[in-house]
């Protein structure tokens, strides 16, 4: 299975996560947030950049994930109503840190909180598996400048 991330090019050579609390992790716990397609990675980056910080030139990096991992599920039928409110961000961060300790896959897929019918495949890159999860590909990467 091919993922999808889009980053600065300084940091298109590693799949690293920044510690930084997200949607899925809280501060501190490492986690590689990635996409099931381009055009998703693509919008995950709009909501989650300032439309300055869009013109700049960015890498998508193309990632395989390997059959062998096994990757864990959630859905949003089995989420909070509410999951993807600012507001109860504490649930999923719980979800994603726990999911982290367990170490029961180097994979989780969960829903994208912009369009929940897409999904986002997180790593876990403390996982005995993530040395099998690769950078298959990088191509240059711009947003379209009427993006925000």
């Amino acid at each position: 299975m091919i993922v999808y991330r889009i980053v600065t090019p300084e940091h298109a050579g590693l799949l690293r996560a920044s510690g930084k609390a997200a949607r899925w992790n809280s501060a501190g716990n490492n986690m590689i947030y990635t996409t099931g397609s381009v055009s998703l990675a693509c919008l995950e980056n709009v909501v989650h950049r300032s439309g300055e910080g869009l013109s700049v030139p960015f890498k998508i990096l193309h990632i395989e994930i390997p059959d062998d991992p096994g990757i864990e599920r959630i859905s949003a039928t089995g989420l909070p109503e509410n999951w993807t409110d600012f507001t109860s961000v504490h649930i999923t961060r719980m979800i994603g840190d726990n999911w982290l300790k367990s170490m029961k896959s180097a994979v989780l897929r969960v829903p994208s909180a912009i369009i929940p019918q897409e999904s986002n495949y997180l790593i876990n890159p403390a996982h005995r598996d993530f040395t099998k999860i690769r950078i298959a590909n990088t191509q240059d990467f711009n947003f379209d400048k009427r993006i925000k």
